[in-house]
C-alpha cells in the first residue's frame, strides 16, 4: 500500500522541523555504546563475588547528583562512563550471593534480556490489541496453573505484592459492597472489617488505609507458638464483630511471613472463610512460589481455594525488579471493581482499539510497562523445574544455617525455620537484653559496612534478631559458613572493646 507523502508546502511555517527527532545521527556510534554497556554489566554480574556485598554511596557521588537540570546533552559513551563510575558500584547489593537482607530477589541474565527488549518495544500494556497483552495473558495463565486457579479466573501483573494486595482488597470490598464505587464508604450500612495475623506484612494495613477502610478496620489476629495465625481466635473475633453490628468481609492468610517465613494454616482459614462467607486473600509475596517445590506442594495446596493471591516474580523467580502478580478467582467481580472505559477508551471489534478486555479494567493503572516479557523470558529460559530446584535449595540452606547456629556456643536460634528465613542472635554472658539488642544491631551494621554480608534485623519474641532471608540462586553453603564465622568474630570483637 502506498502511504501518502507530505511535501514541504504542507509543513506549517512555524513548525520546529529542524532535526530527525531524538534518534541518533550516527547509529554505529550508538551501537558501540550499547555493546560497551552490555559488556560492562555482564562483567559486573559475572564477577559479583569479587566485590563487597554493599558499600555506601560516597558523599562526592551524592553531591554530583544535586546538579541543576542540564540544558544541553552529552554523548552516550560519556554517560555510560559516569554510570560505571558513580552508580554501578553502589547498588543495593542483592545480586551478591551474601545479600541476606529483607527478601530481595537476585535477578538473572534471562530476565535482564527480557527487560531490555521490553524497553526497546516501549509498549503501553494498559490496553489495546498488541503483543504485550497476549504475553501478559500467557504469564497469568501459567500462574493460574501453578496455583490451581480456574482458567476462568483473572489476573494482572503489578509492581509487586503491595499493589496486588491493594487490588485484591478493592475487589473484596466491591464484592461485599457492590455500590461502594459510586456511593463510597459513607453509603455502607455496616462498617467493613478484615483480618490478618500479627505477623502479616504492613502492606495489608496500607491497603485498608488507602481504600478508606482505615487500619483500625483490619483486625490483628494473634499467632501461635509457630507464629501462624491462631484460627480459633480468628473465628472468635469474626463472631464478636458480627455481634457488634460490623460486617466482616475478608481474611488475609500469609504464606511466608516476612519476619520468620511462617506459613498460616491455609486449610483452616479456607474453611473458616467458607463457613462465614468471607473473601480469602493469600499474601504469597515470596512464599507462595514455594508451591513449585515438591516438598511444599501439599502444604500449600489450599491456595487453590483462595479468592485471590498476590505474589512476586522479582523475589524467588529472580525476575529483575519490579514484577508482581495478583490472581482473582471471580473475573467478573475483579473487573467490576476497576473497569471504567470512557469515550476515549471505547472498544472496537477490530483494529488497535480491540483486544478486550484491557488490562486497565483490572487495576488502577492505565499506563503500564511491559513487565510480562522479562517474566516470560525467565520462565522460558530456565523452566519451572529448575526454578523450583533453586527455591528448594534456599530452603535447605536455611535449615543448614539453623543447624550450625544450634551447634554454636556464641549464637542462638530465635525461631524455627519453616521456609527460607533463619533468625538468630549473638549471645554474650553478663549482658542485659537491651545490651544484646544493641550488640546484635551493631553486628549487622558491621557485616554490611565491611562488605562481608548483608543480613537485616527484626524482632522475634521481643529480641533483636539477625535475620537471614535466602532468596538468592547464587548463594552457597560456604557463604553461610562465612556469615556465622564473621558474626561470631565481630561479636567477640565488639564485647572486648
Amino acid at each position: 500500500m502506498q502511504l501518502p507523502s507530505i511535501n514541504g508546502n504542507d509543513v506549517p511555517s512555524d513548525c520546529h522541523e529542524t532535526s530527525d527527532g531524538l534518534d541518533p545521527a550516527d547509529w554505529e556510534e550508538v551501537r558501540r555504546a550499547f555493546h560497551e554497556a552490555v559488556d560492562a554489566c555482564l562483567d559486573h554480574m559475572a564477577r559479583v563475588r569479587e566485590r563487597p556485598v554493599w558499600q555506601p554511596t560516597p558523599d562526592a557521588v551524592k553531591a554530583g547528583l544535586r546538579e541543576t537540570v542540564p540544558s544541553g546533552g552529552q554523548p552516550l559513551n560519556a554517560l555510560l562512563a559516569e554510570f560505571e563510575r558513580t552508580m554501578l558500584p553502589y547498588a543495593t547489593g542483592n545480586t551478591h550471593p551474601r545479600f541476606f537482607g529483607w527478601v530481595h530477589g537476585s535477578g538473572s541474565v534471562a530476565g535482564v534480556l527480557g527487560e531490555m527488549l521490553a524497553a526497546f518495544m516501549n509498549c503501553n500494556a494498559g490496553g489495546r490489541d498488541h503483543i504485550a497483552a497476549y504475553v501478559e495473558r500467557q504469564v497469568v495463565d501459567w500462574c493460574k496453573e501453578i496455583y490451581g486457579f480456574p482458567a476462568s479466573s483473572s489476573g494482572l501483573l503489578t509492581s509487586g505484592t503491595s499493589m496486588g494486595t491493594l487490588i485484591a482488597a478493592a475487589v473484596a470490598r466491591g464484592a461485599a459492597a457492590p455500590d461502594v464505587r459510586a456511593a463510597g464508604l459513607a453509603g455502607l450500612r455496616r462498617r467493613l472489617v478484615g483480618y490478618a495475623s500479627a505477623e502479616a506484612h504492613c502492606s495489608v494495613a496500607k491497603a485498608f488505609e488507602t481504600l478508606g477502610l482505615g487500619s483500625e478496620s483490619l483486625r490483628v489476629v494473634p499467632v501461635d507458638a509457630a507464629l501462624r495465625m491462631e484460627t480459633t481466635e480468628l473465628e472468635r473475633m469474626i463472631a464478636a464483630d458480627r455481634a457488634d453490628g460490623l460486617q466482616p468481609f475478608m481474611v488475609t492468610a500469609t504464606v511466608g511471613t516476612v519476619n520468620t517465613g511462617a506459613i498460616d494454616d491455609l486449610e483452616a482459614i479456607a474453611e473458616a472463610c467458607r463457613r462465614e462467607s468471607l473473601w480469602m486473600h493469600v499474601d504469597g509475596a515470596f512464599g507462595g512460589l514455594a508451591i513449585l517445590a515438591p516438598e511444599f506442594r501439599d502444604r500449600l495446596a489450599a491456595i487453590a481455594r483462595a479468592d485471590s493471591i498476590a505474589f512476586d516474580f522479582h523475589k524467588w523467580l529472580h525476575v529483575p525488579y519490579d514484577a508482581g502478580c495478583v490472581l482473582v478467582r471471580d473475573e467478573a467481580t475483579h473487573r467490576a471493581a476497576f473497569s471504567a472505559r470512557r469515550e476515549y477508551l471505547a472498544p472496537l471489534q477490530q483494529g488497535l482499539a480491540g483486544g478486550g478486555p484491557w488490562a486497565c479494567e483490572y487495576g488502577p493503572e492505565l499506563s503500564r510497562g511491559f513487565r510480562a516479557l522479562k517474566v516470560w523470558f525467565t520462565i522460558k529460559a530456565y523452566g519451572i523445574d529448575r526454578l523450583a530446584s533453586s527455591i528448594a535449595r534456599n530452603c535447605d540452606q536455611a535449615a543448614y544455617l539453623a543447624s550450625i547456629v544450634r551447634r554454636s556456643t556464641w549464637i542462638e536460634l530465635l525461631a524455627d525455620v519453616t521456609l527460607n528465613i533463619c533468625c538468630f542472635r549473638f549471645r554474650a554472658p553478663r549482658h542485659s537484653e537491651a545490651e544484646l539488642d544493641a550488640l546484635n544491631a551493631e553486628i549487622v551494621t558491621q557485616l554490611q559496612l565491611r562488605g562481608i554480608a548483608a543480613p537485616s534485623t527484626t524482632r522475634v519474641g521481643g529480641k533483636v534478631a539477625i535475620r537471614v532471608a535466602l532468596t538468592n540462586h547464587r548463594t552457597r553453603i560456604e557463604d553461610l559458613d562465612l556469615l556465622v564465622a564473621q558474626t561470631v568474630c565481630i561479636g567477640k570483637e565488639l564485647i572486648c572493646e
